[in-house]
């Protein structure tokens, strides 16, 4: 057995529904899949403590009924996992909008926050679930790139009214910064835009360590790179970009990813130029996981923070084939448990 039982370890079930599903492409793995999968992962007699869950068909609607919803609960408790955190489908195609668009593109946002704080705090009351409601700009580069400051008012405005919602609902929302959301592409922006939101309690961080790593490189904002221009993964120059970059954000950060990420940037459509995940084994992966966690889960001064209850695993875009081998998940899990020994603590 390990040494910490803090933070819980989650994986994420969205890898199921993430780029699969659409015309030309795989098809979604069912949630009961997903978490047959999690369940069964198991490293020296450590298992996975809960997942992390998309609000979207065909894993559990944003619309679900109350009876529907203690089924899936009943279902998740049932394989010995909590419930962490819940991501909101705030974008055009899954019925929000927009957080820097029309009043009714932003009316749509805040609705689809609205409905995932209302089934957040229903499983919060079954006893199966901790907090945490992911949100982004749902926004493109490109469109924010036309009116740089405004947009981000706008974002902000939007982000306020969501935090409104969720302050009523005893939730807190968890901007996820991502390269291809607009006002959220670069780390400079992204911090730009928490203060100009200002509700700390209400509206914080989501860090992932494969889109963060992103940032230092300054894909998408070339004036925010961190790193040299000829830069080649220097260790020296690594670490003192992840310091800089973590020292703005972690103040801010209430939810955290592992991830890992080979520094290439793919994408199309609204995740336009985008780092794709790796699997935390692949060896092209730019990350030393249980190393480089520590930059988010320590303070300056090295110490434990303790602000994460739990971590969540995140890997999308990886083929089904993958996805349904046993032996994927259990190399997961090492890593995480790995992640919560180097940084972890025991309660």
């Amino acid at each position: 057995m390990t040494q910490n039982n803090f933070p819980k370890l989650h994986n994420a079930m969205w890898p199921g529904l993430v780029g699969k599903g659409s015309p030309g492409a795989e098809p979604c793995i069912d949630l009961d899949t997903m978490l047959e999968l999690t369940a069964n992962a198991e490293v020296n007699g450590t298992k996975f403590d809960g997942v992390d869950i998309f609000l979207f068909d065909p894993h559990v609607s944003i619309d679900v009924k109350e009876d529907e919803l203690k089924a899936v609960a009943d279902k998740i408790g049932n394989k010995g996992l909590a419930i962490g955190s819940l991501v909101a489908p705030v974008w055009p195609p899954t019925n929000g909008g927009s957080a820097m668009g029309s009043e009714e593109e932003r009316k749509n946002f805040v609705t689809q926050v609205q409905k995932a704080c209302r089934i957040g705090k229903k499983l919060r009351e079954i006893g199966v679930r901790s907090h945490g409601i992911r949100i982004d700009s749902a926004a493109g580069v490109t469109d924010w790139e036309k009116s740089p400051k405004p947009n981000t008012k706008k974002i902000a405005k939007t982000f306020k009214e969501a935090a409104k919602v969720a302050k009523d609902h005893g939730e807190r929302l968890a901007a996820e910064g991502e390269i291809c959301w607009g006002g959220m592409h670069s780390w400079k922006y992204m911090v730009q835009l928490l203060e100009e939101v200002g509700q700390p309690k209400y509206v914080g961080f989501q860090a992932d360590m494969a889109h963060t790593l992103l940032y230092t490189l300054g894909y998408n904002a070339p004036e925010h790179r961190i790193v040299p221009d000829k830069f080649s993964w220097q260790p020296e120059e690594f670490h003192k970009a992840m310091k800089k970059m973590t020292a703005a954000l972690r103040p801010w950060t209430i939810d955290f990813h592992v991830a890992q990420n080979d520094a290439t940037v793919k994408g199309s459509g609204s995740h336009d130029k985008t780092g794709r995940h790796c699997l935390a084994t692949d060896p092209n992966g730019k990350l030393n996981i249980a190393r480089d966690a520590g930059y988010w889960m320590r303070d300056d001064k090295g110490k434990v923070t303790k602000k994460f209850k739990h971590i969540c695993w995140d890997g999308c875009m990886f083929p089904n084939e993958v996805m349904m081998k046993q032996q994927t998940w259990n190399d997961i899990l090492a890593a995480m448990i790995q992640v919560r020994e180097n940084h972890g603590w025991r309660e």
